[in-house]
């Protein structure tokens, strides 16, 4: 629970506010724009919520908030239930983002699609009694998709509870040495209809993407949406070896979407026409000798 005693200065007067815990991890300002913005190395209430629309992001927010950073002065119920009813948070297409991030995987976001031949979970949330009973009623979890080794985060727990086969690649296998399902190589390929597994190494050795229907692309920490610069972003930073996370970004060429579900970075859907520019032009700004950005 946020602390009132240690709420951040860059916070506006009101009742939604963010502690000195915050670890900056922008899951509040994915959910909640309109109130939390990013002020120096922290999160922060920039404008208060008054109408219900914004409340209800800003009770998104603080229940998703992987450390607790966020806290009201006085608490509604009604809303607070309301907000942990929406999640998991339904997208499109059977495809949701679960919410409740794990302080485990840095504050990523996780993902659940709903899907006629088994559930797949895409990264792991914390492991709550909440989604728990969700997931079981939407049918349970029939394999686990890790993006890379950072963000296993409870993977084991929901694996275990439901049964399900956790996917990795051989390269990040020390996340998960008892992993069910390991994939090997650097080759796109279809593991059952509508999914096909793209390797994008270069943030570490072992990223891969998911790939859905040609419409949802799962990328973990290679690929995500600025939302300040409007344009798709790729790290600087914590990489393995740039060259190949450059080439990795080109690899996507091959494939047709229109949402980016980032693990770290904010989502995004496009015509697939307008995806193919964006990824493009970031390909560019990546080539050797450009600058990285």
């Amino acid at each position: 629970m946020a602390d009132e005693q240690k709420r951040l200065d860059s916070n506006v007067a009101g009742n939604f506010f963010v502690d000195a815990s915050c670890i900056n991890c922008d899951t509040c300002r994915q959910l909640a724009p309109m109130s939390f913005e990013e002020v120096g190395t922290f999160s922060a209430v920039t404008r208060q919520p008054i109408e219900s629309g914004p409340i209800h992001q800003a009770y998104q927010a603080l229940l998703a908030c992987p450390v607790g950073a966020i806290g009201t002065e006085q608490s509604d119920k009604s809303n607070m239930q309301e907000a942990m009813a929406s999640f998991p948070l339904h997208l499109e297409g059977g495809v949701s983002y679960c919410g409740f991030n794990s302080e485990k995987s840095f504050g990523a976001n996780s993902f659940f699609i709903e899907h006629p031949g088994g559930n797949w979970l895409i990264d792991s949330p914390r492991y709550l009694k909440h989604l728990v009973e969700a997931f079981e009623q939407k049918g349970g979890i029939a394999h686990i998709f890790l993006t890379h080794k950072d963000d296993v985060a409870d993977a084991e727990k929901y694996a275990a509870y439901f049964g399900a086969k956790r996917l990795i690649h051989r390269a990040d296998i020390e996340a998960v040495p008892d992993a069910e399902w390991v994939i090997e190589g650097s080759d796109s390929r279809e593991i059952m209809p509508q999914f096909v597994i793209i390797p994008v190494p270069g943030h570490t050795a072992g990223s891969m993407a998911l790939l859905y229907k040609n419409r949802f692309l799962f990328t973990g920490d290679h690929l995500w949406w600025d939302s300040v610069q409007k344009r798709l972003g790729a790290p600087s930073r914590l990489v393995w070896r740039k060259h190949v996370l450059a080439d990795s970004i080109k690899r996507l060429l091959d494939h047709p979407f229109e949402w980016v579900l980032a693990g770290h970075g904010d989502r995004i859907c496009l015509p697939a026409e307008e995806m193919r520019a964006q990824l493009q032009a970031l390909a560019g700004r990546r080539q050797p000798g450009n600058v990285v950005s």
